[in-house]
């Protein structure tokens, strides 16, 4: 039997974004909210494409990036694609920083 994908609506995702915007008033609700919402091993793969972007922003090789992080090229590769979208969320956050 194949898994079946929930049907997510955009008044799904804005209830979530609205969640969202209250639990950033608040480190440890937000920490708390995302280990609920979140495996760990989603959380960690969130936090390290976070990481992975702002240092290829910055200008860091993709190698140096591999061995700081203990990630593989390919994953790396991802965020360098990301980064090619000028209007991409990534490249939003860092025009407005």
């Amino acid at each position: 039997m194949r898994n079946a994908q929930a049907k997510i609506t955009k008044e799904h995702l804005d209830e979530l974004l609205d969640v969202l915007r209250q639990a950033v008033r608040d480190k440890k609700f937000l920490v708390d909210f995302l280990s609920d919402l979140l495996t760990p091993t989603e959380l960690n793969e969130i936090v390290a494409r976070w990481q992975i972007v702002k240092r290829l922003a910055k200008g860091m090789s993709q190698r140096e990036i591999s061995k700081q992080l203990h990630v593989t090229l390919v994953t790396i590769n991802r965020g360098m694609r990301v980064l090619q979208n000028p209007r991409g969320g990534f490249n939003q956050m860092f025009k407005n920083s």
